[in-house]
């Protein structure tokens, strides 16, 4: 390292002091659903960040007991991806002022690496004008990609892996027809302009090339000249994306008041790898730890992904008893009682049995059961925004009283637009990573007052993650 290099690794190395008034965690950030909430915990958990996802922002209080005192991040998992925008004015207000008040160098609300967002649904404009609002900054960073989880940006357009395929994003077999934000658009300028007036800049891969000193310059340049609201960073591989990083982690340091960013857990990629090359002192090494199997499985699932279709057929295959959940019925009064409670004698049952358990709602996107559910929704005098919360409620509160009742220690959630309300219902108030078994599903511990699911294993995946046997894998401990 020359001596120059040396003196910027200095300058940008800090150590997270609680009585200081200037930075006292590294990074606080909310998910907008809880899946999406996990990745960052994983990334954390892989670069070495002490971290703690809680279900509600939490106070000084709390942060100062003893099993969270010794955080360097933390986030809040949310569920602002399936709100309209006057929902999510009323969600993200409150916990944006108590991110501030956290003191952090970062603070990043944390969107799906798919870009899931439309302006009636997950608005991701609403969350940057009150961001801007409550944190101020320059520009607000926007970056997405990931390579680790195979989703990349290239002049401004975005691609996903599919299986061993990558494909643009509208052009993606599950993100182009999702239900709820079919993505009609793989350019995210054009897409994220019908959500906001802001002013979107890209700072593209080749503006990305080079030496970190040159790659600076031209984003200084850059920005005095177009003044961006929003800077779309570029993302194709880790190289690139450490340099991100840098960029990143300078801007906040450059700032009394920390940065706000808006992405993926590409965010915490970059900045990881800034980190580690930086040799933060908050930077504990990885430790690997051996993931047990367990007898039993209980897996709910809200997803219609086909990724997901495929993994239900392998676990039933494989021995998994499949229950499905009539949701039309459980919406429905008049059948929602005995609906319900059928349903947990049934899983119950096969509990006791020694199997393993999968309630779905859906078993791919062309189940009959979807239409049923918006029919009976329209029915019910519901919104179809109103189906995530629906669905998520009713499936929480089986997994509840089934966990509960046998002494269940692991639980898979499927389906992020669902995943935050069946965690809700839970009752558990934060969750740490344990250990990374997947990419973007990671294993975790979860912190409750109920004995019974005080340190349940919990994990959560969404509809396009993991291989054809993610249930198995998940219930033998393999990795």
């Amino acid at each position: 390292m020359t001596l120059r290099s040396q003196e910027e690794a200095d300058a940008n190395r800090v150590a997270i002091d609680p009585s200081s008034g200037r930075f006292r965690k590294l990074l606080c950030y909310y998910g907008d659903d809880f899946t999406g909430s996990t990745d960052v915990l994983e990334s954390l958990f892989r670069v070495g960040v002490k971290t703690a996802l809680f279900l509600d922002p939490p106070d000084d209080e709390q942060l100062r007991e003893e099993r969270y005192a010794s955080l360097d991040a933390f986030g809040v998992a949310g569920i602002g991806r399936s709100l309209i925008p006057e929902e999510a004015e009323r969600e993200l207000r409150p916990i944006f002022e108590s991110l501030k008040r956290a003191g952090a160098a970062i603070i990043h609300y944390k969107i799906c690496s798919t870009f899931d967002s439309s302006p009636e649904i997950g608005n991701i404009g609403v969350a940057a004008r009150m961001g801007r609002e409550t944190f101020g900054g320059r520009y607000i960073p926007l970056l997405v990609g990931v390579p680790y989880l195979g989703r990349y940006t290239l002049f401004g357009n975005h691609f996903a892996k599919s299986g061993t395929e990558v494909h643009r994003l509208d052009r993606h077999p599950t993100m182009s027809k999702h239900p709820i934000t079919p993505m009609k658009e793989a350019d995210l300028r054009k897409h994220l302009a019908e959500q906001s007036d802001d002013r979107i800049s890209l700072f593209d891969i080749m503006a990305l090339a080079g030496k970190l000193p040159d790659v600076r310059m031209r984003l200084e340049r850059q920005v005095m000249k177009e003044q961006p609201d929003m800077l779309l960073f570029d993302v194709l591989d880790e190289e690139r994306l450490e340099t991100t990083g840098h960029l990143l982690w300078e801007e906040a340091l450059s700032s009394n008041e920390g940065s706000f960013l808006i992405g993926s857990s590409g965010i915490e990629y970059a900045l990881g790898a800034c980190w580690k090359s930086l040799q933060l002192p908050e930077l504990q090494p990885e430790v690997r730890t051996s993931v047990s199997s367990v007898e039993r499985l209980l897996v709910v699932s809200g997803s219609c992904s086909p990724v997901t279709e495929a993994q239900i057929r392998d676990a039933v295959a494989s021995g998994f008893v499949g229950i499905r959940v009539p949701v039309h019925k459980l919406i429905d009064t008049e059948f929602a009682a005995q609906t319900s409670q059928q349903l947990l004698e049934e899983a119950k049952e096969q509990l006791e049995m020694g199997r393993s358990v999968l309630l779905y709602s859906a078993t791919g996107p062309h189940d009959s059961s979807i239409e049923q559910l918006r029919s009976a929704l329209v029915a019910g005098g519901f919104r179809a925004e109103d189906s995530s919360k629906l669905l998520g409620g009713i499936l929480g509160s089986l997994a509840r009283s089934l966990l509960i009742e046998t002494g269940l220690t692991r639980l898979v959630i499927a389906g992020g637009d669902t995943s935050g309300y069946v965690t809700r219902e839970l009752g558990i108030c934060s969750l740490e990573c344990t250990a990374v078994l997947t990419p973007g599903a990671p294993l975790c511990r979860a912190a409750s007052e109920h004995p019974q699911l005080d340190g349940l294993e919990l994990v959560l995946k969404g509809g396009q993650v993991g291989g054809i046997d993610f249930f198995s894998r998940v219930k033998n401990g393999e990795r």
